[in-house]
C-alpha cells in the first residue's frame, strides 16, 4: 500500500482502524515485539520436537517438521508449556509414551540457553548495547509513550523470571514500573487475557482506552475481544532494522483482527499521531 504522510516504512491499516484519542494504557508482548534476545527460538524448538516425535510410515522429515512448525506457531504467544502439552499429545497420537510436558519445557529451555547464552553474557558484560537486542525503534516508542503519560504493561508467554531479567538487561524495566508479567509454573494462573482483564478492572477503564503491540496472535486476539486497538508487529527478527514484514506473522495477525500492521517502530512519531489523533 502507498506510504501515508510522514511514514518512511510499511504501514497497513485495516477497515477496523480508527483513531483512539482516549487511549491511556498500553500492553506489550516481549519476545519479537521488543526483545530479540530469543531470536531464533523456533530453530531450537522444532528440532527438539522432531527428535521426540515418533515417525509414521511414509512421512518425510520435511512433513514432520511442517506439522510441528504449525503446532508451535499456532500456540505462539501463549505460555511455552502449551506447546509442550501439544507435543505430548502428538506423541500419544502416534502410540508413543510422552514424558511430562514440564520435562520437554526444561529441555527446550536448556537448549535455548545454549543458543542465546552469548547474547545474555554480552549484555551482562557490557560487550554489546541493550538497543542491539531490541526491535528497531523500540526505545523511541517507549520514550514517546512515557512522555505522553501513558501507563505501560508487559505480558509474555516466557517465564516471568526470564522476562524480568531480560527486561533489566535491555534497560526497559523502568518503563513498566513493576507491571511485568510472565508465565508461571502454575500455568493456569497466568494468561494475557487475565492480565488484560485485571488491567481494565484495576484502572476502572473500558477497552477503548487500551492499545496493544504484539507479534503473536494471543495478545492481538485478546485485545480485540476486550475492545482495544491492536497493532500487529510483523517483525522479521532475523533482519532487524531492514523494515521487512514477516508475511506469516502478517497473515496470522490480520486473521485475528489486527487494526494496524507494522514491521518495527521506525515511524513511531507519525504512528502515534495517527493513532492518538495528536
Amino acid at each position: 500500500m502507498p506510504h501515508l504522510n510522514g511514514f518512511t516504512g510499511h504501514i497497513e491499516l485495516t477497515p477496523s482502524f480508527a483513531p483512539r484519542p482516549h487511549i491511556t494504557h498500553v500492553l506489550f508482548d516481549f519476545d519479537g515485539t521488543l526483545s530479540l534476545i530469543r531470536q531464533g527460538w523456533p530453530e531450537v524448538m522444532v528440532p527438539l520436537f522432531a527428535e521426540m516425535l515418533p515417525g509414521i510410515p511414509g512421512e518425510t522429515e520435511a512433513e514432520k517438521h511442517q506439522l510441528l512448525w504449525d503446532d508451535i506457531m499456532r500456540l505462539n504467544g501463549k505460555q511455552t508449556i502449551y506447546q509442550m502439552i501439544q507435543l505430548a499429545a502428538r506423541i500419544q497420537e502416534r502410540c508413543g509414551h510422552p514424558r511430562d510436558p514440564l520435562w520437554y519445557k526444561h529441555e527446550y529451555l536448556r537448549r535455548l540457553d545454549e543458543r542465546i547464552h552469548h547474547r545474555v553474557e554480552g549484555l551482562k558484560q557490557g560487550a554489546c548495547k541493550p538497543d542491539e537486542h531490541l526491535l528497531f525503534g523500540s526505545r523511541l516508542l517507549l520514550d514517546e509513550l512515557t512522555r505522553r503519560g501513558l501507563r505501560l504493561y508487559l505480558a509474555s508467554g516466557t517465564d516471568e523470571q526470564f522476562v524480568k531479567n531480560e527486561s533489566d538487561l535491555l534497560d526497559v524495566s523502568r518503563y513498566f514500573e513493576g507491571r511485568i508479567y510472565g508465565a508461571k509454573d502454575d500455568y493456569k494462573s497466568f494468561s494475557k487475557k487475565i492480565v488484560i482483564d485485571r488491567l481494565l478492572q484495576e484502572n476502572n477503564i473500558q477497552g477503548e482506552h487500551l492499545i496493544a503491540f504484539g507479534d503473536g496472535y494471543v495478545e492481538i486476539q485478546n485485545t480485540k475481544e476486550a475492545g482495544g486497538l491492536a497493532v500487529a508487529v510483523a517483525s522479521d527478527e532475523a533482519s532487524n532494522g531492514a523494515g521487512r514484514v514477516d508475511e506469516w506473522k502478517r497473515q496470522r495477525l490480520l486473521g485475528v483482527g489486527a487494526d494496524v500492521v507494522i514491521p518495527d517502530y521506525r515511524d513511531t512519531v507519525p504512528l502515534l499521531r495517527l493513532i492518538l489523533g495528536n
